[in-house]
């Protein structure tokens, strides 16, 4: 895998919410590290290009989690719908509204695929997410440093 494009990638695939627009990225990180990048709320305004504070919730997310994420400037409620640390997935509701599923996938002892899962006709939020990818891509090969 090494020498491999570490590019963003854009295709719709059938995830388990049906068929979804899921944009990726291949890592020089392990598993683990992006995943504690993805549940620890701590580090969502690092990685969330429209997320600038998190409340309610302290630490890391699970299922059932329930707080608020502040996005241009407004508080919008959020409930964390499904978190599997075996899967390494897990997908939330904002202001009642299906939004992103979020997982990762080891590709190797070093490498992982992160991905975002969001509804077809939200396509432009693409974008968002490609930023979102590289920033975790940095702060998760931060994180297994050390």
């Amino acid at each position: 895998m090494r020498g491999e494009s570490n590019r963003t990638r854009t295709r719709v695939e059938r995830t388990p919410d049906g068929r979804r627009l899921v944009v990726s990225r291949r890592i020089s990180a392990p598993a683990v590290a992006a995943w504690d990048v993805l549940v620890s709320v701590a580090d969502w305004p690092d990685w969330g290009p429209s997320v600038s504070g998190v409340r309610g919730v302290d630490g890391r997310i699970e299922a059932g989690s329930h707080g608020e994420v502040r996005v241009a400037g407004v508080w919008v409620p959020f409930s964390i719908e499904t978190c599997d640390d075996e899967a390494h997935r897990w997908t939330w509701r904002v202001a009642g509204v299906p939004a992103t599923g979020h997982q990762v996938e080891p590709v190797g002892p070093d490498r992982c695929a992160v991905s975002f899962e969001i509804p077809v006709l939200a396509g432009p939020y693409a974008a968002v997410c490609a930023v979102a990818l590289r920033r975790i891509e940095r702060l998760a090969e931060r994180r297994a440093r050390g």
